[in-house]
C-alpha cells in the first residue's frame, strides 16, 4: 500500500530525513519509535504534504500512485489520514460542519455521491458513541475547550467518519490518561484493523502498543530506519532505551 524508497527531506534547509526506506502492506500495523529529533514527525508531515517540508530525494508511492506528486487534499481523497500530536483548535467552525464538509469534499473528489445531512448525522452519532464523545461536543467548535484526551477522541471520531485506507498517527498517545489511552487504542483497532487498511503509528512509548498490537516495529534514528522487528522490539526499547539500538 505504501512504499517509501530512500526518502530525503529537509526543513528550513536542514536535512531531517536521510535515506528512509519503508513498506506497508494492506492489513498491517507498523509502529515507528525513536528518540526526540529522529525525524518521526517530519516523516508524518512529509507524507501528509505539509508545506515547508521539502523532499530532496527518493520516492513515495501510495497504492501504486506517486504520493509526492499529489496535493494534500488529493492525498486525503486517495485515502490518507494524518492524526496530529497536537490537534489544532478551529474557533467558529463546528465539528459537525467541519467533518461533513471534509467528508463530502473527499466523496466529490472520488466521484461519489455526497451524504445528506441526515445520513451524515447518523454516521457521526455512531462514531461518537463508540468513542464516548457526546453529540453536544460534536456541535462545538473543533477542539475548542477540549481536554487533551477529548481532542484525541475527537480525532478518532474524525478518522471513523472519513474511513481512510491508511492512517498515519503521530504520537496519538501523547497526553492521554489510562482510560483515554484504552478508548483511543480500541478506536484505532475498530476502525483500522481490517484486511484492506494499514496504520503507521508513531510513538515514543510501549504503552499504546499494549492496546494496538503492531505487526512490525521500526526504530527511526538520525533520519533513517536503523532496525526493524516484531512487537518484542518495542519491549526491548522500553527496557533498554534507544541509546544502544540507535547508536
Amino acid at each position: 500500500m505504501l512504499r517509501i524508497e530512500d526518502l530525503h527531506a529537509e526543513v528550513d534547509g536542514k536535512p531531517i530525513l536521510k535515506g528512509l526506506t519503508l513498506a506497508l502492506n494492506a492489513g498491517e500495523i507498523h509502529a515507528i519509535m525513536g528518540p526526540n529529533g529522529a525525524g518521526k514527525s517530519t516523516l508524518a508531515y512529509v507524507l501528509g504534504g505539509r508545506p515547508g517540508y521539502e523532499v530532496t530525494g527518493g520516492a513515495v508511492t501510495f497504492n501504486g500512485e506517486d504520493l509526492l506528486a499529489m496535493e494534500p487534499h488529493e492525498r486525503a481523497a486517495a485515502g490518507l489520514f494524518l492524526g496530529f500530536q497536537y490537534p489544532v483548535e478551529i474557533p467558529g467552525v463546528s465539528n459537525v460542519q467541519f467533518l461533513r464538509t471534509a467528508l463530502n469534499a473527499q466523496r466529490r473528489q472520488r466521484g461519489e455521491e455526497e451524504l445528506s445531512g441526515a445520513e451524515f448525522l447518523k454516521l457521526a452519532r455512531t462514531q461518537a458513541d463508540a468513542l464516548g464523545l457526546s453529540m453536544d461536543m460534536l456541535k462545538r467548535p473543533v477542539n475548542v475547550g477540549f481536554s487533551g484526551g477529548e481532542k484525541k477522541r475527537n480525532e478518532m471520531v474524525q478518522m471513523g467518519i472519513i474511513d481512510p485506507k491508511l492512517a498515519i498517527l503521530d504520537e496519538t498517545d501523547s497526553g492521554l490518561d489510562i482510560d483515554a489511552l484504552r478508548t483511543v487504542g480500541e478506536g484505532i483497532n475498530r476502525i483500522m484493523r481490517t484486511p484492506d487498511k494499514a496504520v503507521l503509528l508513531i510513538t515514543h512509548y510501549q504503552r499504546l502498543l499494549d492496546y494496538v498490537r503492531p505487526d512490525f516495529v521500526h526504530v527511526l534514528a538520525a533520519g533513517r530506519i536503523v532496525r526493524s522487528g516484531g512487537p518484542e522490539l518495542a519491549h526491548e526499547l522500553e527496557r533498554e532505551g534507544y541509546g544502544a539500538i540507535a547508536a
